[in-house]
């Protein structure tokens, strides 16, 4: 009869671990970021950035989660693990967190489709200026249109990933 009542224990003024609160999204992003060495075989780049994507999301869904800063880190391990020249990831992110950090302050609110429109300017701005910077270093003439597929891909995978992040977020607060 002791065993049973041991056996449920109430949740109720526990708090999870700060290794929990703080580090889950970042393990999901590094995560996120190395689906680009998975040995996928294609003719044209169609494999979404998920650790651009990851990174939106969570910073679109927690803005007091992350500063700006963090886009230097978690874009160096992204340009290690993807093959990127090393420093594009760091800028990128880094940019574009500075941007987002821009327009929500000029924002009074956000909806879902703020966020979508938010995010489906990042990912343009990121794979386009990514593509770039690989030209610039000698990565080969690609042209711009041989990426769009994989813009309009991640554009639309957006909402999946953020409502990912809600189920992660959800189990992250939890004690």
């Amino acid at each position: 009869m002791i065993d049973r009542h041991l056996r449920h224990v109430s949740r109720l003024g526990k708090h999870p671990s700060r290794f929990r609160l703080a580090g889950t999204p970042v393990i999901t992003v590094m995560i996120g970021s190395l689906s680009a060495a998975l040995p996928l075989i294609a003719q044209s780049p169609i494999m979404p950035p998920f650790g651009l994507l990851l990174l939106l999301s969570w910073r679109l869904l927690r803005p007091e989660l992350w500063r700006a800063w963090i886009g230097l880190p978690l874009g160096l391990f992204d340009d290690m693990v993807s093959g990127q020249p090393i420093g594009s990831a760091m800028f990128l992110w880094t940019v574009t967190l500075v941007a987002i950090d821009a327009v929500e302050h000029r924002l009074i609110w956000r909806s879902y489709r703020q966020d979508w429109l938010i995010a489906a300017v990042a990912i343009i701005f990121c794979i386009a200026t990514g593509l770039f910077f690989a030209r610039i270093t000698g990565g080969g003439e690609v042209r711009l249109l041989l990426v769009a597929p994989q813009m309009l891909w991640t554009i639309l995978l957006f909402p999946f990933i953020v409502r990912q992040c809600a189920r992660i977020d959800r189990w992250r607060v939890m004690a």
